[in-house]
């Protein structure tokens, strides 16, 4: 099976974000697969839970559910360098990768990690890291680095996990910057009281997964393509961003629904192909 190419990968993907490192206004934002973004901003980039190997596909390769890749890799984690900050929303590996973020690590000094609070020990443990260098986070929470802000959000998947201490294991953020707001919801399901906490932050983008929730599958699930247009629209998204599909054959989505959905409901919706960007004026 041929894999789905990408838009633009590897050297030419950089090329591109070079290009655009100058820019003075507005952002760009480059889906890398899965739930994995690069976010720039006047330079300044964001690594948002990339996915950048074959790890998972390595693991499961003789088990009852095989990772069989369906995309193209976008670019190897080694050429993605002038890192600001990098994010992990929680501890599955398509969210937290070894194999994707030693490198990033290695090659961008000064980089500052994002993760829920309640992660910090196992995430150390992968990466080998320092047991300090992440920064955590809460729900209700926030830390400024260089300009950006993140804001902590509670995820469901697929359940609203807390540690002994009461923290959230699964997370998402919104992250402002200049006049702008992105919510990227990590993993999660809809619940009690998630339009009341998000509303208020007007974000301009949300990136949301549509893969669903479907107990055959032996994993955790996701907000479905209908409840992830309806969410945009309840929270006020000025845009909405569809992930989480066409990464793993047994796991996946069809955007096309997405895109039925949002537009039943009048939510504007920008579907991206893997190394595909969005720009936002």
């Amino acid at each position: 099976m041929s894999l789905i190419p990408a838009i633009k990968k590897n050297e030419a993907l950089v090329a591109e974000m070079d290009s655009l490192a100058q820019a003075e206004t507005g952002f760009n934002l480059w889906w890398l697969g899965q739930s994995g973004y690069l976010l720039q901003w006047k330079g300044k980039r964001l690594l948002l839970d990339p996915y950048l190997s074959d790890s998972l596909t390595v693991k499961y390769a003789a088990t009852d559910k095989p990772h069989v890749r369906l995309s193209e890799r976008v670019i190897k984690p080694e050429l993605l360098r002038q890192i600001l900050i990098v994010s992990s929303s929680h501890n599955h590996t398509d969210h937290l990768d070894r194999e994707t973020l030693v490198p990033v690590l290695a090659n961008n000094p000064g980089i500052k990690m994002i993760i829920p609070e309640a992660n910090r020990h196992f995430v150390a443990e992968r990466l080998g890291c320092d047991l300090g260098f992440p920064v955590g986070l809460n729900d209700r929470q926030s830390v400024a680095v260089d300009g950006f802000t993140f804001y902590g959000i509670p995820a469901k998947h697929n359940d609203l996990e807390r540690d002994e201490f009461g923290r959230c294991k699964y997370m998402g953020y919104v992250i402002e910057f200049g006049n702008y707001k992105v919510y990227h919801s990590g993993d999660t399901l809809l619940f009690e009281g998630m339009e009341e906490v998000l509303k208020p932050f007007g974000v301009d983008l949300a990136l949301l997964p549509i893969n669903g929730n479907k107990p055959e599958r032996k994993v955790a699930g996701n907000l479905d393509c209908r409840e992830a247009a309806t969410l945009a629209k309840a929270i006020n998204a000025k845009m909405v961003i569809p992930c989480h599909y066409d990464m793993f054959s047994f796991n996946t989505a069809d955007p096309q629904d997405f895109a039925r959905e949002a537009e039943n409901i009048d939510q504007p919706y920008k579907i991206l192909g893997a190394g595909g960007r969005f720009s936002l004026p």
